[in-house]
């Protein structure tokens, strides 16, 4: 909006004088459309903004990773469970994954908690519920257990 405003700005002429000139071409104004570049926008089904980004964890023995970029989510876990969905709602968001490989353990679940430091969903499946921890920077965060996953 902040963008539009100042073509809005910009787009205005000044006054020159007083001169009347009705040959002169009409300013175009700016119209607002549709934001199609992946953001929230404000859709009722698009995530809270706290859900975006990469979160960690770890369930039996093995990393869990859980990233959220906008509507789009993608679950990864060692041992190669990859999974990728949606993550939609405003107020209760739900992530829903389609894994290849038939695990059902993460398809359906609702975020009951998330501020910038955590993340907690109840899955529908045998995985319950389960809290996870933002990544930050590209590292991982303290405290997770890694010593002895592997791929």
């Amino acid at each position: 909006m902040g963008l539009a405003g100042a073509l809005t700005l910009t787009a205005c002429g000044g006054d020159d004088g007083g001169s009347d000139d009705s040959s002169a071409e009409p300013t175009p104004s700016v119209t607002r459309t549709a934001d199609s570049g992946g953001g929230t926008g404000g859709s009722e089904n698009a995530p809270a903004d706290g859900l975006q980004g990469s979160w960690l964890t770890t369930a039996d023995g093995k990393a869990v990773v859980l990233m959220v970029n906008g509507e789009e989510a993608a679950l990864f876990a060692t041992g190669g469970t990859v999974c990728s969905g949606t993550a939609k709602g405003d107020t209760e968001p739900t992530i829903t994954l389609k894994c290849p490989t038939g695990n059902g353990d993460r398809a359906e679940g609702t975020v009951t908690s998330v501020d910038g430091k955590s993340l907690t969903v109840t899955w529908e499946g045998a995985a319950g519920e389960e809290t996870y921890t933002k990544a930050e920077g590209g590292s991982l965060p303290p405290g997770l257990p890694t010593e002895g996953l592997g791929s």
